[in-house]
Parts: C-alpha cells; structure tokens; sequence
C-alpha cells in the first residue's frame, strides 16, 4: 500500500495534539517563572521583535542545535528536564519544534500556541534583538 500523502497542516495538527500547549497567558507566567524561551522563526521575523530574553533557534537548525554532539549545539538547551518553552509566529512550527525535542529526550517541553503574533497583540514585553 502506497504511503499516504499529509499535508503540512495535517502534520502540525497531529504535532498539536502530540505535544502540550500552553497559551500566551500562560506563557507569561513561565517567564517569570524562569523558563527558557525558544523562537523558532526566521531571523527575518526575530528581527522585528522577540520575547525578552528568548533563545534564537531557527527551526531549520534545530536538529543541530538540540544535539549536544553537535559542533552546532546550543547550550540554553544544557538540561533534559529543564523548563522549555517553545514558539514561533503562530504555533505550528513550535508545535513540530516541541515534538522534536521531545524525540530527542527533552521532558518539560511546551508549544506557546498562538505564537508571537498572539504574544505580542495583548501589550506583553517584546524586545529588539541587537
């Protein structure tokens, strides 16, 4: 039987319902909590602001920069089961970012769904990278 064709709005669906989702409200307090914020976006889009203090790992790397074996591992990701937060510009690609740390052990990870386009609409802190 032939494999079957998904598109990649059915892939972030399934990663949604894989994966725990917290919502921007929610996420504000992970922040002042002290957990670690993971923007996935391009750096087109972090260019145009950030949450505070996030880690700026572009989806497209992050096999790389999750791999502590990896000349490209960024150590902000230095403990298994320590509090991460993921989010891109509207969730997807965090939803599929959160499941990929998962695959890699990763056991206090969430998807911040709404992403910053959500974040940034309700006056919460944005900062502009340097």
């Amino acid at each position: 039987e032939a494999p079957k064709r998904r598109s990649g709005a059915e892939l972030v669906a399934m990663a949604k319902q894989a994966v725990n989702n917290i919502t921007p409200e929610q996420a504000q307090q992970e922040l002042a909590d002290g957990a670690v914020f993971v923007d996935v976006r391009d750096s087109a889009e972090v260019a145009q602001g950030k949450i505070p203090g996030a880690v700026h790992l572009q989806r497209g790397m992050l096999e790389f920069t999750a791999d502590p074996t990896s000349p490209y591992f960024n150590p902000a990701l230095k403990s298994l089961d320590q509090r991460i937060v993921l989010y891109c510009g509207s969730g997807g690609r965090s939803a599929l970012s959160t499941q990929l740390l998962e695959s890699y052990g990763y056991t206090n990870v969430v998807n911040m769904d709404g992403g910053f386009s959500t974040w940034k609409g309700k006056d919460r802190p944005v900062e502009m990278p340097e």
